[in-house]
């Protein structure tokens, strides 16, 4: 007899823990048990019993019925933390102050508790959080005849929020060669940036930026560049973003030996892209035209790439390329100078 309550109470009980949970099911009639984490126009990101984190289309989903409430944004801005149930066009969201039947189409997202928490945590980020990159470093030595020491490293930052963006990027390379007691430095390059980004609306926003850069072999101290302007979101996706930038600068440059330094007023004409090819391969890439406003017919280009590939969640291979282009460089030096460094890649940050 007490086998036989056992046995029922454990039947009541797997009854239950079935019937606490959310369910979808699918245009050809396959239903899936778990938990509704988050869903948007396309796609809905379900935690099933047996599956794991599963990505559903919405457009292959005939129902869902949600245990427990979720939070519903609809077109006309409300949000409503309720039961949900869909059925053919409709959907049911019965709250505490009632309950409300709208139109499929006019759900925007869907929210589990965690993720709204989430959501509405990242609208008023602190400064130190929401932070993603990573950094990279690559060695070569060689020892004998030649000591060689080649050393290249990098480090890419970005904070991106609902209303802004700022970005900060590093690279430099320092390679040394000693023959015969003989040591000479082949090159020293260190160049920083600096951008932050404020949306003035759904496409367009202002930005600012500086630069920094010394160049030993180029005799270059120090490049001091700031300005700012406008930019406009050409494509904006989950995948890719294309952004314009039309602006004005200032460069200071400041050379080795005496009246060598110069300022220069300059314009600023160019585009700024990421895009995620895959989950693991991704490039950023940064074209700048700087027209000189002072000196007509001269001008500088930055040209600026990355290629990473993730190897892991913390780990990945990156390869960056820099190339600065002067058209009056100082002393007769070289116009142009360029920058490729490639090594392991050291990733922090919760991408989005």
């Amino acid at each position: 007899m007490i086998k036989r309550s056992a046995l029922l109470i454990l039947l009541v009980m797997s009854f239950s823990c079935r019937s606490l949970a959310d369910q979808i099911t699918l245009r050809n009639g396959d239903r899936v048990s778990g938990k509704i984490l988050k869903a948007d126009g396309q796609n809905v990101v379900f935690k099933g019993d047996l599956l794991g984190e599963i990505t559903v289309a919405l457009d292959s989903i005939d129902s869902m019925t949600s245990d427990q409430p979720v939070y519903v944004s609809l077109s006309d801005g409300r949000t409503i933390n309720g039961v949900l149930r869909t059925r053919a066009d409709q959907a049911d969201i019965k709250s505490s102050a009632g309950a409300v039947t709208v139109n499929r189409s006019t759900i925007q997202y869907i929210r589990s508790e965690a993720e709204q928490n989430l959501y509405e945590r990242s609208l008023h980020p602190r400064w130190f959080e929401q932070w993603t990159g990573g950094a990279d470093l690559g060695i070569a030595l060689t020892r004998g005849e030649s000591d060689i020491t080649n050393i290249a490293s990098g480090l890419t930052l970005t904070r991106a929020t609902r209303n802004d963006r700022t970005s900060i990027k590093l690279a430099s390379l320092y390679e040394h060669d000693k023959t015969d007691d003989i040591g000479e430095t082949i090159e020293n390059t260190i160049r920083f940036g600096f951008r932050y980004d404020r949306n003035l609306s759904k496409k367009w926003f202002g930005y600012g930026f500086t630069d920094l850069e010394h160049d030993e072999p180029e005799q270059l101290n120090l490049r001091w560049v700031t300005g700012g302007g406008i930019g406009y979101h050409l494509i904006r996706n989950e995948r890719s973003q294309l952004d314009l930038l039309g602006g004005l600068a200032v460069d200071r440059e400041y050379f080795k030996g005496f009246a060598n330094d110069r300022t220069s007023p300059e314009a600023q004409v160019g585009q700024a892209l990421s895009h995620r090819f895959n989950s693991r391969v991704s490039v950023k890439q940064e074209l700048i035209f700087f027209p000189n406003l002072s000196d007509t017919g001269e001008y500088r280009i930055n040209f600026d790439t990355s290629l990473v590939t993730d190897i892991n969640r913390w780990l990945g291979w990156q390869v960056t390329v820099n190339d600065r282009y002067v058209s009056n460089p100082i002393n007769r030096g070289k116009q142009n100078d360029f920058l490729l460094t490639t090594g392991i890649r050291l990733k922090f940050g919760t991408p989005k």
